[in-house]
């Protein structure tokens, strides 16, 4: 594959996309208006034509402050529901690591500007696991799960997003913040269930950690392995959890953590689940592991439906990435190419590869979108890899 990168780099950038033989515009249109073509089978192929299409355009990253998050390396990236902000991890050159939000509403443009801001209120440790929480609106805070040092123990606080887009001059002070001291976590999640409302989960070794952050009341469920990977469910009571061990079982939320009748669903990989992603309507579920399996499951019938051929994964923590308004799955294989399938079908749409030689140091990580930038976005997939930020937008 490495071999491949520099002639799919090439090609790229002359916007010579192989496409399959017999998928073009003016052919499927053709044969969709003389009933040639089911109408499911014209949406799929033009999604199809669609993502391979895409084409990569260098993203600017214009600073307010040089000293800014624009010339350190991003570690991951993590976009809000809306994708008109992007929560960064960044590696320094001291060690550690630095945090911060770019904004992201110059994508609409065709200059393709973002703006980074940082926050000189976020300590310089590790983070875990970190996802983005509603508790005044949506998308108003971050959960960040923070390592544990000799003297400072391990934390889960919840910062507000004011905390970076607030901090340079002009702007008014950020709003509180909480801190709940917590064993190490491996995963985290927020709840946007009617049925845990203001509350946040934590997967820890052997053990779901649910908290509620307006009492401070906790519960706690015992597992056999750790929790590598969490995700609440929204039209159902439910809370699910992927295991170092492989297993998938969901929390019903309206048991207490007594005995077991709270395991409602389980479900089996062969190996360590990485990511879970549960569809809108909470029937379905989308799940990676360390084998490079990915695979779409059937929670009524507890079956896996689809499988998503082609991941590299051999002992990464990868995120998986679902998109139902586009119908796509995104995933970053260990081998740094960025690919993306039909969430229906379970065909790979297209493989990207990354600008950069493969590298353990170096794997990409991605956010895609249906409107990139905010709601007058476009579709399309977000790539930060070293110093850089890619755009990857539909033709």
């Amino acid at each position: 594959m490495e071999s491949k990168r520099p002639r799919l780099l090439e090609e790229a950038d002359k916007q010579k996309k192989t496409v399959r033989v017999g998928l073009n515009a003016p052919s499927m249109l053709r044969k969709n208006q003389l009933g040639f073509l089911r109408f499911t089978n014209y949406c799929r192929l033009a999604r199809e034509l669609r993502v391979s299409c895409m084409q990569r355009k260098k993203v600017q990253i214009h600073s307010w402050d040089p000293s800014s998050l624009a010339s350190d390396r991003f570690n991951r990236i993590l976009a809000n529901t809306n994708t008109d902000q992007l929560f960064t991890v960044n590696q320094v050159e001291a060690g550690g690591s630095k945090y911060g939000i770019i904004t992201m509403r110059g994508l609409t443009t065709p200059e393709l500007r973002v703006y980074p801001h940082k926050s000189l209120y976020v300590p310089n440790r590790k983070v875990n696991s970190m996802c983005w929480a509603s508790l005044n609106h949506l998308d108003s805070h971050l959960l960040l799960c923070f390592v544990g040092l000799a003297d400072t123990p391990s934390c889960a606080v919840l910062l507000p997003a004011s905390l970076f887009i607030g901090s340079y001059p002009g702007m008014r002070r950020p709003g509180m913040l909480c801190s709940f001291q917590i064993p190490d976590a491996w995963s985290c999640a927020w709840s946007l269930s009617i049925h845990a409302y203001h509350c946040f989960s934590t997967g820890l070794s052997q053990q779901v950690l649910l908290t509620n952050v307006v009492t401070g009341h906790q519960q706690s469920f015992g597992t056999s392995s750790d929790v590598l990977a969490q995700q609440f469910a929204i039209m159902t009571p439910l809370l699910f959890n992927g295991c170092r061990s492989g297993e998938i079982f969901g929390i019903d939320l309206r048991c207490g953590n007594q005995g077991r009748g709270w395991k409602a669903i389980c479900l089996s990989h062969d190996s360590a689940v990485t990511s879970l992603q549960i569809l809108q309507d909470g029937q379905f579920l989308v799940a990676s592991d360390m084998t490079g399996t990915i695979k779409l499951w059937d929670l009524r019938a507890t079956k896996c439906v689809t499988q998503y051929e082609g991941h590299v994964n051999n002992s990464a923590y990868l995120p998986l990435h679902v998109n139902e308004e586009e119908g796509v799955v995104a995933a970053v294989g260990q081998d740094c190419y960025t690919r993306i399938w039909s969430l229906r079908h379970g065909h790979l749409l297209t493989t990207i590869p990354s600008p950069y030689p493969a590298s353990e140091n170096d794997i990409p990580s991605v956010a895609f979108s249906s409107r990139l930038g905010g709601f007058r976005g476009a579709p399309g997939l977000l790539m930060a890899v070293r110093e850089d930020l890619y755009c990857f937008s539909y033709g």
